[in-house]
């Protein structure tokens, strides 16, 4: 059972906290006084490798930003089968649906690495959207975003094979799709096989032959726990059949 222990701190840096969500194209159009009154509501949280941030059902506290490492967001089975939905990476942000809503959290949230998470109470953020109806306008689009990117994934599941799937998966990580940034996509990924697996519900088996099978053919290059992305054209192919 992963540790439950979760270290709160103020971050005192202001600068800091303005740079992090300027990251993000959502936060860089918000108006200075709107961001300056995020900022101010934003805190720290530190979280050791494997450590619950939170557990499926708990009640929503918030929505959290990744600032270093990654957070694995899950869900296990009475018999201990787990699904992994999601890895939030640096700069991803994550927890805002139910922060929003009002509901209990439906995956749970476990540190993979040390994890340093930027924090918005969901109190504190009702009332400055209460305040500041305006910063709806960029809440909105990333909404958005989630709902898309959950349909491409549920229509995945549906109509595309195994093969089919881990490419496009590979290439929505290569993207970093969750951050909400446009950058280039990035072509060494830090995701195991035994992540993939648990992500495409199959076997780490199955999961290896196909990228081995694909590293012969020089579309990727394996390393410890880390891909390379050698042919992102090929992928896409892969990812899109006709």
């Amino acid at each position: 059972m992963p540790a439950s222990t979760v270290g709160i701190f103020t971050i005192t840096e202001k600068a800091r906290r303005r740079d992090f969500l300027l990251r993000n194209p959502l936060f860089q159009d918000v108006p200075a006084e709107i961001l300056d009154s995020l900022v101010e509501i934003t805190s720290l949280r530190h979280l050791p490798d494997r450590a619950r941030l939170y557990e499926k059902g708990a009640p929503p506290d918030g929505m959290y930003a990744v600032l270093k490492g990654c957070i694995r967001a899950s869900s296990t089975t009475a018999e201990g089968r787990e699904a992994l939905l999601a890895l939030f990476e640096e700069g991803c942000w994550f927890g805002e649906s139910s922060a929003l809503e009002g509901t209990p959290r439906n995956y749970q949230a476990d540190a993979q690495g040390d994890c340093e998470l930027l924090f918005v109470p969901r109190d504190r953020l009702t009332d400055l959207l209460e305040a500041q109806p305006t910063l709806y306008r960029y809440i909105i689009p990333f909404l958005c975003q989630r709902i898309r990117l959950s349909t491409l994934l549920l229509e995945n599941n549906a109509l595309l094979t195994m093969e089919e799937r881990l490419a496009s998966r590979l290439l929505l990580l290569a993207q970093n799709i969750l951050q909400g940034a446009n950058a280039l996509p990035r072509q060494t990924l830090k995701v195991s096989q035994e992540n993939l697996s648990l992500m495409l519900g199959t076997s780490r088996q199955s999961i290896n032959k196909v990228l081995r099978d694909w590293e012969r053919s020089g579309l990727i290059e394996l390393h410890y726990s880390n891909i390379t992305l050698c042919d992102l054209d090929a992928l896409q192919r892969l990812a899109a059949p006709d």
